[in-house]
């Protein structure tokens, strides 16, 4: 009875660990910190239903160097949503990075003052009224011959002197915790990062010249009016450097770890995937040795069946979303619509691999066996 115990608690131990590796996210920690954040021009809105997502220093693995990800304009996901930018902390020793996310209300991103209406705390920018997004224009770069629905509110924290500084916590970081309201931001129903946005991020990280080591904190396109509109027009310059940057000579490789949502961060939010084709195979565990074979020759049928059917339902979902981009490209749509269009699809593929997981993970509790409590000795013995 007790070795059926034995399995049956590590057999959970499995499912837990596949649950986590399923939807964790991997989280960099680097050994020293980002350079200051640089100081630069807001590029004009282009259009009603962008908002402004700052920019801020990534890292490249593959290049050993922080690299900056210009701010730009972007269209909100779902009407009511917020963008919370991404930002470092110190945590267990190292400078941590923790990924922004859309969300009701804007969540703790470190007190990071990247300005254009996140001053450290909240977004002063613009608000949803009515299924519309108005802007500020004390704040943001707004054309009202062209967008209508704008106020002015002067911002106190606009004028304040304050720090480039781009983490938080550790040695000369930003020194402050998440509100209430930010935790509880939190907890709300997030959306990763569009893609764009994402592609907008791997541009930048492709791009030599926005290498802190190459700019020495003064990054060439520190901001642009579009994803990925990096010359033009619409590609902005930083003015100066928030601060003087010198990366240590032996910069090294930063390590890559499952998130573990610690340091006040936005936590372990899937990885970010648009269509099918770009998930991950699904893990398809070996059955246990429950000591039955009857019950272990079912659980391979039953995860044949299974994996068939997630098969054929990511195929579907794959074949549906590519005759969307024919039809887009058919009707020549614009940008707006192609960018919403790929909200949607990203939205449907994480939606699938939610529900994929789930089903592997209620498959392999059904396999456990049952713990049984132990045999009680015979009445009227000891």
């Amino acid at each position: 009875m007790r070795i059926r115990s034995i399995r049956a608690v590590v057999f959970a131990f499995v499912v837990l660990v596949m649950s986590s590796a399923s939807f964790g996210q991997l989280r960099i920690s680097v050994s020293f910190g980002p350079p200051a954040l640089p100081v630069y021009e807001q590029p004009l809105c282009p259009g009603d239903g962008y908002i402004w997502t700052p920019g801020y220093w990534a890292w490249s693995d593959d290049d050993g160097d922080y690299y900056w990800v210009p701010g730009t304009w972007v269209l909100a996901p779902e009407v009511g949503f917020l963008w919370t930018p991404p930002y470092w902390g110190w945590a267990d020793g190292a400078f941590v990075f923790y990924d922004g996310y859309w969300g009701p209300h804007v969540g703790f991103y470190g007190g990071i003052y990247y300005g254009f209406g996140y001053f450290g705390e909240g977004f002063e920018g613009g608000r949803w009224d009515n299924g519309r997004f108005f802007y500020n224009r004390s704040v943001t770069n707004v054309n009202v011959t062209v967008i209508h629905n704008v106020y002015n509110t002067t911002v106190v924290n606009e004028t304040r002197n304050v720090t480039r500084v781009s983490y938080n916590g550790g040695n000369g970081g930003i020194e402050r915790r998440p509100t209430r309201q930010e935790e509880g931001a939190m907890h709300e129903r997030h959306i990763p990062p569009a893609a764009a946005q994402t592609q907008h991020m791997q541009a930048a990280r492709g791009n030599p010249e926005l290498r802190a080591s190459a700019n020495h904190g003064k990054p060439p396109v520190a901001a642009t009016a579009r994803p990925g509109a990096f010359s033009g027009r619409e590609a902005v310059s930083a003015r100066a450097a928030g601060a003087p940057y010198n990366p240590p000579p032996n910069r090294g490789r930063a390590e890559s770890r499952p998130a573990n949502g610690g340091g006040g961060g936005g936590g372990g939010r899937p990885a970010t995937a648009y269509h099918p084709k770009e998930l991950p195979p699904m893990e398809r565990p070996a059955a246990p040795n429950t000591g039955n074979p009857k019950r272990d020759q079912k659980y391979q049928q039953e995860q044949q069946k299974l994996q068939q059917r997630q098969d054929q339902e990511r195929q579907k979902l794959q074949q549906q979303q590519e005759k969307d981009h024919q039809r887009l490209e058919q009707r020549h749509a614009t940008e707006p619509t192609k960018q919403q269009t790929e909200q949607r699809h990203q939205q449907q593929t994480q939606q699938l691999q939610e529900r994929h997981t789930q089903q592997q993970q209620r498959l392999q509790q059904r396999q456990a066996p049952p713990s049984r409590p132990e045999s009680k000795p015979p009445k009227g013995r000891p």
